[in-house]
């Protein structure tokens, strides 16, 4: 119920349109339920001749026996019954046409709707969380789960009913024309209804799991089409190939075992079916024979038979596939309700065209362990910061700090005196422009990821930030220049390609600070060079805080710290630092060292 009520604040908007087409809907459903009393009349007064109408004959067509429409066995009360059955055919068939156009439309506005807020939650919760799931499940729920969850109010739901009203309206209208006809419905419902909780309950369990498996599927093929080059690399396909066959057999094992059920549930309701199609035909050739039956009645009567039963599977399937989504709008109902452990409440107002950024003893302690501690950094308007250290002390998460992409434990951050917690997320982020280790590049054109934060930049300012990345010459190189599409996260160029487009992406945005996090591991030492003293000349004003792992980086630096196990070991100019001769001093003469024997 509480899954119902969640999507219910995405379907509510279009209540009123879809009431009104489950209106028409039962409008022609009903239409449809009269044609067997249409069939009745054709028979018992067209065709055979040794009835004559009664004052109960036809029920509701009466009228057509009443001879303004032809008398009995002439070929004018034949074209009559047929007009009538020809214009409720065609009424049927336009109400549930433009029933079907108003579901549709419903259905993807609903599905729009719900990829986009999931979406949206994606793009507010913070890394940490976000790190809970795996690409597959993400996929699952923001692709999957949404269209899933969309079917449930928009088609499934609608459906159901209908088949409810099919249901009682065919128990009505059979019971009209003999009571004994209502017995076996009444003695078979009890039977349906335990026997399709029980389904309901395992049906549930067993998508929970085709829903996992599917997912697991999803991860292994988005992970090896990523990591194509690695298993080629390490000629590791077979390897791969066992372990998609794994997750591929789990989910065909999953299905088969739904199969299985679905199978059984239909054999108990073609049991039941049969016992119904039987004892009502039997019922019915008991009261011809006995003169309280017409033939054309027995033969509504046949009719709607069929369709009772054949509506008690349609409710069945109804029932599967509602299970199936119920658990896909679960899931995505968990996700939506994920707390972002980076809370955005600061005031819209605040911002900084030249922030002065201070740390107070900054600490950050994650799942017991010390990641940053005690760590008090000034860093004015315009101050160059160089951060070393050895792998793991904390360099990068120091820089995520600033952005709050990870929120400390203790101590203080603040930019012009407000806490950082203050201002807007995307105020806070504004100010920067980050490059990280990872240097991600989407599926697009190199001029497309350049200008990712401004993307109706002139192609000028695109080229001048790419010439001063360093980049220019080999992008110039490319077959289509700047709008040579890169391959999916950066695959087609080096590494150090990729490095260059990020810190032109850097560059174009143009913020007030610009965080380097090892952001030119994979350039060569001169090109390195020729990149920092562009940043130095050409960007003298902004603030510049840089890590790297190869000390030659910060050497121009206004401060250097080097840190180890998440605190601060040394701090100075690289002057003072070489003059203490301590651990800074010690890692920069073997990197220098290994450099001249290079």
């Amino acid at each position: 119920m509480e899954t119902l009520k969640f999507g219910y604040k995405y379907f509510k908007k279009d209540l009123f349109i879809s009431i009104f087409a489950e209106i028409l809907s039962f409008l022609g459903i009903y239409m449809e339920l009269l044609l067997p009393l249409l069939s009745g009349i054709l028979l018992d007064y067209v065709i055979k001749d040794d009835v004559l109408p009664d004052e109960e004959s036809g029920g509701i067509f009466h009228f057509l026996l009443t001879g303004k429409f032809g008398s009995v066995n002439s070929m004018e009360l034949f074209f009559s019954v047929a007009g009538f059955f020809l214009l409720l055919t065609l009424l049927r068939i336009g109400l549930i046409y433009v029933r079907d156009l108003i579901q549709e439309k419903v259905g993807l506005d609903v599905e729009t709707t719900l990829r986009r807020v999931s979406y949206d939650k994606l793009m507010k919760l913070d890394s940490d969380t976000i790190s809970e799931y795996n690409s597959g499940e993400l996929l699952q729920i923001l692709n999957s789960d949404t269209i899933m969850f969309k079917e449930l109010f928009c088609h499934r739901i609608p459906y159901f009913g209908d088949s409810i009203f099919m249901l009682i309206t065919t128990v009505a209208l059979i019971s009209t024309i003999h009571t004994s006809f209502v017995f076996i419905p009444l003695a078979l419902t009890p039977v349906l209804v335990v026997t399709m909780l029980g389904f309901k309950k395992k049906a549930k369990e067993n998508f929970v799991q085709i829903r996992a498996n599917s997912a697991a599927l999803n991860l292994t093929t988005q992970e090896n089409i990523s990591g194509v080059r690695i298993v080629r690399s390490f000629v590791n396909e077979d390897l791969e190939k066992k372990k998609f066959d794994k997750v591929n057999t789990d989910l065909r094992d999953t299905n088969i075992r739904q199969v299985g059920l679905t199978a059984n549930i239909e054999l108990t309701l073609n049991v039941i079916k049969q016992i119904a199609y039987v004892g009502t035909i039997a019922i019915a050739a008991v009261l011809v024979i006995k003169g309280h039956l017409t033939p054309g009645l027995m033969l509504a009567s046949s009719g709607y038979v069929v369709r009772l039963l054949g509506n008690i599977n349609n409710i069945n399937n109804h029932i599967i596939n509602m299970q199936q989504q119920t658990v896909a709008g679960l899931s995505l109902k968990r996700f939506m309700e994920k707390e972002s452990r980076t809370p955005d409440e600061g005031c819209p107002c605040l911002h900084s065209g030249t922030p002065n950024i201070e740390m107070k003893n900054v600490s950050l302690e994650i799942d017991g362990q010390k990641i940053l501690d005690d760590i008090s950094l000034s860093i004015p308007y315009g101050k160059k910061v160089g951060i070393v250290g050895e792998t793991g002390s904390g360099k990068s998460v120091l820089l995520k700090t600033l952005l709050r992409i990870k929120d400390i434990t203790s101590g203080s951050i603040t930019i012009d005196g407000h806490d950082i917690k203050e201002y807007k997320l995307e105020s806070l982020r504004d100010m920067f422009a980050c490059v990280f280790q990872d240097a991600f590049l989407f599926s697009n054109t190199v001029e497309s990821n350049i200008a990712f934060s401004k993307p109706y930049a002139d192609q000028k300012l695109v080229k001048e930030a790419a010439v001063h990345a360093q980049a220019e010459s080999f992008i110039n190189k490319l077959e289509d220049g700047y709008q040579t599409i890169i391959g999916e996260r950066g695959i087609g160029i080096s590494g150090g390609q990729k490095q260059r487009i990020s810190i032109a992406r850097c560059f174009l945005k143009n913020a007030p600070v610009f965080a380097l996090d090892d952001s030119t591991s994979a350039l060569d030492v001169n090109t390195e060079r020729i990149l920092l003293k562009e940043i130095y000349e050409k960007f003298s004003e902004k603030t510049l805080i840089i890590t790297a792992h190869r000390f030659s980086s910060v050497t121009d630096c206004d401060e250097i710290l080097y840190m180890r196990e998440g605190r601060v070991e040394e701090r100075g100019t690289f002057h003072e630092l070489m003059k203490l001769n301590g651990s800074f001093a010690k890692v920069y003469n073997i990197q220098m060292s290994q450099k001249e024997t290079d």
